[in-house]
């Protein structure tokens, strides 16, 4: 139970209180099928109720289709129904924060990271080891970075970037992210984004489903809503770690909020949507690798995530897939309306 061991470490507020519901609800299951659903519940938190391997059944989730019909062509298929979200999200997270120890080994490289430009011999590396095990959780359509796609029309897509930010990543940056969501007839239902080499030091891993109230951060759940939040100056816009050459129009435009400068667009709407900004923002085309993670987690906490026009963002086709806006802003409603008006080809001037 190594896991386990490593959960129970973190001493995260709502663990005397999931043993006690674990112990409740498990009672007559097997102490193998208890440990497990444990460890998940650990991660999650105190509403988690177990559904596949946790209770022993086979991994794949079957699916049905319970969403009106989108502009998308989805197949139909009666034997299908819908997956308990939850529990695969306490499922995603253990994925994830696994194929994340790839990154940290990277990075502890003593050559430094492997690649150059954007391409690092990692990021193919963790997603080859994360679609067999998504699939196996999950097995429906999937659009990853490094892999290729399988899009058949399935109701369910999951939507992989094994490492966010690697330009970044291998110029010695710390903060880039691994970044996991599930689409849902084109609607960001779960997202996990964990950064697994932070400037703080400690990993952080932000993630949330559908019916879900609060989104969860390394195990406890974040009260702040971004619907509440406006673009002041006690509040951070997050924007690309480039933003570091240009202080001074960057500051003018994102007054009256600070701006801070970091990797990944991914960990940006993440970190926004846990309560450490009140708006991300990437000036640069993004594909829906990049952001439907990130989408999911804003869906999560109460925000918006809005192209250049200041159109929500979709997912409405395979074609616009590859590109899902020019410029993004996600974050509160109000911050990303003030926002998205503002000069920023001024930036590239």
């Amino acid at each position: 139970m190594k896991g386990r061991r490593k959960v129970v470490s973190q001493k995260w507020s709502l663990q005397a209180l999931i043993e006690v519901e674990a112990k409740r609800r498990m009672a007559k299951r097997s102490k193998k099928s208890a440990s497990r659903f444990l460890d998940a519940a650990l991660l999650h938190g105190k509403e988690f109720e177990p559904t596949g391997s946790l209770v022993g059944e086979p991994h794949n989730l079957i699916l049905e289709e319970s969403r009106q019909s989108s502009p998308r062509t989805h197949r139909a298929d009666s034997r299908v129904r819908t997956p308990n979200l939850t529990a695969l999200l306490a499922q995603t997270i253990e994925v994830v924060t696994r194929a994340g120890q790839l990154l940290i080994a990277e990075w502890a490289r003593i050559d430094g990271p492997r690649g150059k430009g954007d391409k690092a011999e990692v990021d193919v590396e963790i997603e080859k080891f994360l679609r067999p095990q998504l699939l196996n959780l999950f097995a429906c359509d999937f659009w990853g970075e490094e892999t290729g796609n399988c899009l058949t029309g399935h109701a369910w897509c999951w939507v992989v970037d094994p490492n966010d930010g690697t330009s970044d990543f291998l110029n010695g940056m710390k903060g880039s992210a691994l970044s996991v969501g599930l689409l849902h007839m084109g609607i960001p239902v779960l997202g996990v984004v964990f950064a697994p080499v932070t400037n703080e030091g400690a990993p952080d891993c932000i993630a949330w489903a559908e019916g879900l109230t609060q989104v969860i951060r390394n195990g406890r759940a974040i009260t702040a809503k971004l619907s509440a939040k406006m673009l002041s100056s006690n509040e951070f816009v997050m924007v690309s770690s480039a933003a570091i050459n240009k202080p001074v129009i960057n500051s003018e435009l994102c007054k009256p909020g600070n701006f801070t400068p970091m990797p990944s667009i991914a960990y940006r709407l993440a970190k926004v949507a846990a309560g450490d900004g009140v708006c991300g923002v990437s000036l640069y085309p993004v594909s829906a690798h990049d952001v439907v993670a990130g989408h999911a987690l804003l869906r999560g906490a109460g925000g918006v995530l809005l192209n250049e026009r200041g159109e929500s963002i979709t997912y409405v086709t395979d074609a616009s897939m590859h590109v899902v806006a020019c410029r993004c802003f996600g974050g509160s409603l109000s911050a990303c309306r003030a926002l998205v008006v503002r000069e920023w080809n001024r930036i590239f001037t």
